[in-house]
């Protein structure tokens, strides 16, 4: 509880003076792309593919993409046998917004599992949970129109209580809500058992280290394998 508390304040103080929207993520997330296809699958026997869709967490902020935990998800699949491609569609400084307008674009090929993280940077800038609401419902939509048999998994977030206590606990409701809505999984808290610890996050305190997202995999994979095995 008292790392959560570290945390929460270290996203305080991110929300006071940025907003999450620094130069460096707001450069990177014009510099990102999805990571492209697997191109040694075959065209007529395609895998299926896990698409991991969300901000700086999903894209590995300042580590490599390999040590990001969509990257580290897909070698847990394949060492539980699930012949997955697995596809990093993170972009540092999203939002949910930005989400909408860039899902038509992602999904280029059929998806079978589409797991959503985004909202946080919303959170920090304090849209309204309305807007914010509408815009993910408007990717979900999107994904299952163009994929109707997708599974998806839903990633909770929290934010610090800076805006107030009832905007930060209708901000995770949010996630709740939309989970029982669409009947998708939820990952209950993204960061659980990272967020506020300080040997597992970067010197802003709030990305993952390489070591912190091996954490944040485990915390995705719990919910994800279940969603593997139908």
């Amino acid at each position: 509880m008292a790392n959560y508390k570290v945390w929460i304040a270290g996203l305080s103080l991110l929300a006071s003076v940025v907003g999450c929207t620094s130069k460096t993520e707001t450069s990177q997330a014009q510099e990102e792309k999805p990571a492209a296809a697997d191109s040694t699958q075959s065209a007529g026997n395609p895998k299926k593919t896990i698409l991991f869709f969300g901000n700086s967490l999903t894209a590995g902020y300042g580590l490599d993409p390999a040590e990001a935990f969509p990257a580290l998800v897909g070698e847990k699949a394949k060492a539980a046998g699930y012949d997955y491609q697995v596809i990093n569609a993170g972009v540092s400084g999203e939002t949910t917004a930005g989400g909408k307008s860039r899902i038509s674009w992602v999904l280029r090929k059929p998806v079978d599992v589409f797991v959503l993280e985004l909202g946080a940077n919303d959170g920090l800038r304090g849209i309204p949970l309305d807007d914010s609401g509408k815009n993910l419902q408007a990717i979900i939509d999107t994904v299952k129109l163009k994929n109707p048999q997708v599974q998806i998994v839903i990633a909770g977030m929290h934010i610090p209580p800076n805006l107030g206590t009832d905007y930060s606990s209708q901000f995770y409701k949010l996630f709740v809500t939309l989970s029982r809505k669409n009947k998708a999984e939820l990952i209950p808290f993204l960061l659980e058992d990272v967020g506020g610890v300080p040997k597992l996050n970067q010197a802003d305190g709030i990305h993952p280290t390489a070591e912190g997202h091996k954490i944040v995999a485990e915390n995705v994979w719990k919910v994800l394998e279940p969603v593997l095995q139908k």
